[in-house]
């Protein structure tokens, strides 16, 4: 792989950021999109536990993606203690896509939605909660969003390839997913993989990171943290887009694992291995 360093820009206007990123479909770290935000201090690993810890949430593992009954299932548990486990260490349980807005939607007072651009989705903020070195496995998002990912307190490594990079990063069909272990990338078992090209980003406290619609991303948990992703559309073909792959991912996708299982993965495997090496 080769892995390029992303770009840091701040006081940067809405017709700069047209201009240079979102026409071109290219990524940049902003350094002060949060800089108001009353939630950048205000919320904590503390703050969630004491106000929130009561809560249900949604919990994914390792094994989100393995075949058969479970597969995509989550599992729920109390906030706090998902909290506490991960302030404990390593752990792989991530909180994934989670709107604690729809439970607590006096939060949305701590942070205001950006200018940047037009076309917010105001009714889908997510959070995304995990524990030191857990890992977001290689995607790109299924609704083809352009995505605003702050962080908060700790540190997040993002790895992002364009669409173009797909024929080297073993694409699975009928999914957005990719089995490629970017952590301890496997050049034998995939060797197309040192062809793709990407970008690599550390996300520190208060950085807002752009991704493009259909950009691939890898996200690893440098340190248990939480972020906040603010997702806007402003283009119709990607919504056309994005119909298109959730049919194929709750349709085809699913209903094939009900029906095959382990073979269905094996086949999705070997697709994407045959297509990544004839290129």
């Amino acid at each position: 792989m080769i892995l390029k360093s992303i770009e840091r820009r701040s006081n940067l206007s809405k017709e700069a950021f047209k201009n240079e990123y979102l026409d071109k479909n290219l990524p940049v770290i902003l350094t002060d999109m949060s800089k108001d935000w009353v939630g950048l201090d205000k919320w904590s690993f503390d703050f969630f536990k004491e106000k929130y810890g009561d809560l249900q949430v949604p919990l994914v593992d390792k094994n989100f993606h393995n075949p058969g009954a479970h597969y995509m299932e989550k599992k729920k548990v109390a906030f706090k203690t998902y909290i506490e486990a991960i302030e404990k260490g390593p752990t792989d349980l991530r909180l994934f896509l989670f709107n604690i807005f729809a439970e607590a939607p006096e939060l949305r007072e701590d942070f205001t939605w950006p200018t940047i651009m037009d076309g917010f989705v105001k009714t889908l903020p997510f959070m995304f909660f995990g524990g030191k070195d857990s890992i977001t496995p290689l995607h790109f998002d299924i609704d083809c969003p352009s995505n605003f990912l702050t962080q908060f307190h700790t540190r997040k490594k993002v790895l992002l390839f364009d669409k173009d990079q797909s024929k080297y990063l073993y694409h699975q069909p009928f999914t957005v997913q990719s089995q490629v272990d970017l952590h301890n990338p496997d050049y034998d078992k995939f060797p197309a993989l040192r062809k793709a090209e990407g970008i690599e980003a550390i996300l520190e406290h208060g950085d807002t990171i752009y991704i493009p619609p259909h950009w691939w991303h890898y996200i690893e948990y440098v340190d248990s943290g939480f972020s906040l992703a603010l997702r806007a559309h402003n283009s119709i073909a990607n919504k056309f887009v994005a119909v298109r792959n959730l049919v194929q991912h709750s349709v085809i996708d699913k209903g094939m694992n009900k029906i095959m299982g382990e073979k269905w993965k094996n086949w999705k495997l070997e697709t994407a291995k045959h297509r990544a090496e004839t290129y």
